[in-house]
């Protein structure tokens, strides 16, 4: 008898342009040293969960969220390179730690023109220490809001 493991996904965080992390203009990124996944540029600011699960960590400068997932991997979502410097300024929180969360739920919103005016990148990035193997399963194109990007 054979079993199939499902495959798992992680979706698309917000409606942009979707990179490989090797194009992130930050190396412990680009390096894969936080783990494997995807960045999306080109977005309108608003930053969905790309999995269903549960918000474990909200960083204190509101650049990063950690959700762990229904099945069991942790996922962070960074808000753009370097904007931890900018103390929370930009960002808008829409969850709460210990809140459950959907694909899609919005998670924050970025306010553009305050990183333009910072001149820090907006890239939002996906990245899993928990994944090890998988694939991007699309580059350099556009997605929308809950479009599989990554699978594992």
């Amino acid at each position: 008898m054979l079993f199939f493991k499902e495959k798992k996904v992680l979706r698309a965080v917000a409606k942009g342009q979707i990179i490989p992390l090797a194009a992130v203009k930050d190396q412990v990124f680009s390096s894969k040293m936080m783990g494997e996944g995807y960045a999306i540029i080109g977005h309108d600011g608003h930053v969905h969960s790309p999995v269903e699960g549960m918000i474990e960590n909200i960083f204190p400068t509101y650049h990063a969220i950690t959700i762990g997932s229904k099945s069991g991997e942790k996922v962070l979502i960074h808000m753009g390179i370097d904007t931890v410097e900018l103390k929370g300024a930009p960002f808008s929180i829409h969850v709460t730690t210990g809140q459950k969360v959907h694909c899609g739920t919005l998670l924050a919103e970025m306010d553009l023109q305050q990183l333009v005016e910072a001149k820090k990148d907006a890239t939002i990035i996906v990245v899993s220490p928990d994944l090890s193997k998988g694939k991007l399963l699309k580059t350099n194109q556009q997605v929308s809001i809950q479009d599989d990007c990554y699978q594992f």
